[in-house]
Formats: C-alpha cells, sequence, structure tokens
C-alpha cells in the first residue's frame, strides 16, 4: 500500500435504482476514517488495474463509512463495469483520501443544488451538510425515470426532504425542471452547483452565465469528459524544464503517452481530464486545453495543464517536471 491510500472493506452494497449500486467502505481494523467534506471524491483503485473517482454522498459528519454511488454506464471504459460485476461485500479495495475539488462555499446566503442523474453523489452530501448547519437551500434532482432515481427512499425520509423538487423525464410537463425559472437572475450570495452528464451540466451552466450570474457564484464538478480530436491537430515538443530534455509528441499522441515513453512519469487517473491527478505547471507556450478540471480563469492564464488530453498551440511547451 502506498503513501496517501488507504485499505477498506465493502461493509454492504445494494441497488439503489436501475443500474445503479451504492458500496459502504469501512476501515479494515474498523477505525474511523479520515474526515471529508460535502463535495469530495476518492479514488478507488479498481480489482481489473483501473482507477476511478467516485463522490462520496453519505453526510461528512458519518466518521465510520464512506459511501459512493456507481453507475454502470453503457458507454464505461472498464470502472462501473469493475465495480457492479467484480466488487462485492467483503473485499478489501485500496481507496485515497479524500479529496475536495468542488467544496461548498460556506459564506453563502443560500444555495441552489442542481443534480441530473448519477451527479446526485457530491449534490446528495451538501444537501446532509446544508441541513444540518441549518443553511438555506434548495435542491433539484433530475432523472430519466423514477425508477433510475437513486437514493430516492433516503431524500424522501430526510429532514430536508420539502426543500427537494424530483424531475423525472417520462414524467408531466409540469414537473419538469424549468432552468429558465431557477436561475432568471443572479442573486446576491445565493450559490449554484451542479454535477451531472456533460448536457445537462452545459446546459444549467450556459443558462446561467447568459442571465448574468458570476462565475465565482458558480460550483461544478464534471464525471467524464467526451474525447476531443480536431483535424488540425498537430505534432509538438513538450521541454522538460528540469533536465533540458525534448520530447516529441506526436499528432496521435497524448503528452502523457509521449513522456512515458521516454521514461517520464506523469500520474494520471481519469485520463480524460477530469480529475486534476495530472496537471502539470506551464513555464513557457500556450496549452490547447481540453479538460473539464481547469475553471475558466485557471484555462486563461495558460500556466498549467493537463498532459492526459489538453495539447500545445504553440510549437513547444516547457513543463515544470
Amino acid at each position: 500500500m502506498s503513501m496517501g491510500t488507504l485499505q477498506v472493506r465493502v461493509a454492504r452494497k445494494a441497488v439503489e435504482a436501475v443500474d445503479v449500486c451504492s458500496f459502504d467502505l469501512i476501515d479494515i481494523g474498523g477505525k474511523p476514517l479520515p474526515p471529508f467534506s460535502a463535495g469530495s471524491h476518492i479514488d478507488v483503485h479498481l480489482p481489473n488495474g483501473l482507477t476511478r473517482q467516485y463522490s462520496l454522498c453519505n453526510a461528512p459528519f458519518e466518521s465510520g463509512l464512506y459511501r459512493i454511488g456507481v453507475l454502470k454506464d453503457a458507454a464505461t471504459r472498464g470502472g462501473s463495469k469493475a465495480m457492479h460485476e467484480q466488487v462485492n461485500e467483503g473485499d478489501v479495495l485500496t481507496i485515497s483520501a479524500p479529496k475536495n475539488h468542488f467544496p461548498l462555499a460556506h459564506q453563502a446566503k443560500s444555495s441552489v443544488l442542481l443534480a441530473g442523474g448519477i451527479g446526485v453523489t457530491p449534490i446528495l452530501c451538501m444537501a446532509e451538510r446544508l441541513a444540518v448547519a441549518g443553511e438555506p437551500f434548495e435542491m433539484h434532482y433530475c432523472t430519466r425515470s423514477r425508477d433510475r432515481t437513486a437514493f430516492y427512499q433516503r431524500i424522501e425520509h430526510s429532514p430536508f426532504v420539502s426543500r427537494v423538487q424530483f424531475h423525472f423525464d417520462d414524467g408531466p410537463p409540469e414537473q419538469k425542471l424549468d432552468i429558465h425559472a431557477v436561475l432568471d437572475k443572479p442573486q446576491p450570495g445565493v450559490h449554484v452547483y451542479v454535477c451531472g452528464p456533460k448536457g445537462f451540466m452545459d446546459a444549467v451552466l450556459s443558462t446561467a452565465r447568459a442571465a448574468g450570474w458570476p462565475e465565482g457564484q458558480l460550483h461544478y464538478e464534471f464525471f467524464a469528459a467526451e474525447p476531443v480530436a480536431r483535424r488540425t491537430d498537430a505534432s509538438f515538443e513538450v521541454r522538460l524544464a528540469s533536465s533540458g530534455q525534448v520530447i516529441y509528441v506526436p499528432m496521435d499522441s497524448t503528452v502523457v503517452q509521449a513522456l512515458a515513453e521516454a521514461g517520464v512519469y506523469v500520474p494520471t487517473s481519469c485520463e480524460q481530464g477530469v480529475c486534476g491527478t495530472c496537471v502539470v505547471r506551464v513555464l513557457e507556450g500556450e496549452p490547447d486545453h481540453r479538460d473539464l478540471y481547469l475553471t475558466p480563469a485557471e484555462r486563461a492564464a495558460n500556466d498549467q495543464f493537463t498532459p492526459c488530453c489538453s495539447r500545445a498551440k504553440s510549437a513547444r511547451l516547457v513543463l515544470d517536471l
């Protein structure tokens, strides 16, 4: 077991909805697990050698376990399939300590929580935290149908159910989410949080930005990215600042792959520009950002990029490696 990892046992595996299972993870020695804040996720090392990120969806004050919810995605690259088919109660898994790239802004006057499908996992954790803290919020949970609504019973029996609205794609028109009505105009001190499929998140964020919501009041976390390949993709070079070594990156190779072939290891996890594990500082040159991890302001600064998927607009990038 490497530094920064934990050994946990699957204490419970349960079906939460069609194609969704939850996993309760406990320390193999029965000790309390490291604390976490709402919006946190863990890296899970799977039996098939892959590593995937899953948001913690239990209440942050529960120190005895981590609960994750996993959708068996038809377009899986092997992660969700392994969780559903290879991981069972009693199994021991290696995970990371919790990380949080999607934290609550505790200075908020109020919060608007928007969840699409399995994106409910970090959003539900936020609702639990805000309810316990007595902070005002509203939650909208959109799914394809009632039978695909993970944690429905848990929410229905929660003390904050009156603040939650369910929206089903196959339900009557009047119960469907009206994003424009929810985000009609910016409200000082109100923060918006969204997680779910990319199309859902794009719709929410584009609506909010068009309405004039400040970027600092918009918070989001993508689960997966769509591969971006362009006919105009070209080869380029990266130079390592520490040694001066120059590495050629072919048009059909990622920077991570080119570095690996040269014997330079960069830690990766999602390999889609979502998790931020591989972020590297850029000292010179202009990156071609293709990730979903960096904020617009971080992209504009051009002083870091995700080598697992992003490329270069300039002929060379000098990296802090």
